[in-house]
């Protein structure tokens, strides 16, 4: 019998530790309403586990193609508060400044030491620019240096991510073979890299390789088939005319307007379109 989740709508959310571009925090009531009952939730883009801290599955499977982010994520579940001391010791007021910035950038991607890898994953990310996590085409970090007064240490966030994170496993893979370890029971969300509101305006470089609008398309393919197979699978993405004609096959479309962060001059930042895409047991209905 399938485990229910438990949805405390007087608990405060969770925050993630890591700043990240797309991130779900401020839509995780929006996602969880949708979300169906299982033994298991599936997130083949892990991203910053907005919604993995925030919901009450019995066990966890989030995967990424960012090598970088599941070491990080796997040294968190292993080494907890000993871990999170390493990582304080980056954010001190010598290391707030461009040359220290691009020193230990340079650091980041040139060693194998994983510990030290991953510590300097959380460093960049809240001394980069807004937040982003950026690759080059071989594979090189290359966010600029953000210029942050006083850059915030999650401590209290990392701490709470090693807690939730005993309960699941997190593997590097493709979204294709994440959804093929997917078993009846089992409960899928997908927050893919947006698909782009204009043909100038696509972020999908958070790790290398990208993520192409045909990727998008094989996605939502692989939704519908699982949704047949009694998986249920939910995807979030920006609503525009590829994502309607996209996911048109699934079961329950909800649309909403959120506030996006990915603006360099605060000023312009703007509500734009979103869609939760479920595909599950046959039905359609339009929220």
């Amino acid at each position: 019998m399938a485990a229910k989740v438990v949805v405390e709508t007087d608990s405060p959310i969770i925050r993630p530790f890591l700043k990240w571009a797309g991130n779900k925090y401020r839509i995780i009531d929006k996602i969880k309403s949708l979300l169906p009952e299982g033994e298991r939730l599936i997130e083949p883009f892990a991203g910053s586990g907005a919604l993995f801290l925030n919901t009450r599955y019995p066990a966890y499977l989030l995967c990424d193609t960012n090598a970088d982010l599941i070491n990080l994520y796997e040294t968190i579940k292993q080494e907890g508060p000993g871990f999170i001391h390493y990582c304080k010791r980056y954010f001190n007021g010598e290391n707030n400044n461009a040359d220290s910035y691009y020193a230990l950038r340079d650091r980041f991607n040139s060693t194998n030491h994983i510990r030290q890898k991953a510590a300097l994953f959380v460093y960049l990310n809240r001394h980069g620019y807004n937040g982003l996590c950026r690759y080059n085409a071989k594979g090189g970090y290359n966010v600029p240096f953000g210029r942050y007064a006083r850059p915030y240490f999650p401590e209290k966030e990392m701490l709470a991510f090693h807690h939730k994170a005993q309960s699941a496993d997190f593997r590097v893979c493709s979204f294709e073979e994440s959804l093929s370890l997917a078993r009846e029971g089992d409960v899928v969300y997908c927050d893919p890299p947006y698909a782009p509101l204009t043909d100038t305006a696509n972020f999908t470089s958070y790790s290398a390789g990208g993520f192409d609008l045909e990727q998008q398309v094989k996605l939502a393919e692989l939704a519908e088939q699982h949704g047949r197979k009694k998986i249920s699978v939910l995807i979030s993405n920006h609503d525009t005319r590829f994502t309607r004609k996209t996911y048109c096959k699934a079961n329950t479309l909800k649309y909403f307007k959120v506030q996006r962060f990915i603006s360099c001059n605060g000023q312009k930042r703007k509500h734009a379109g979103e869609v939760l895409a479920l595909f599950t047991r046959p039905g359609k209905n339009y929220t």
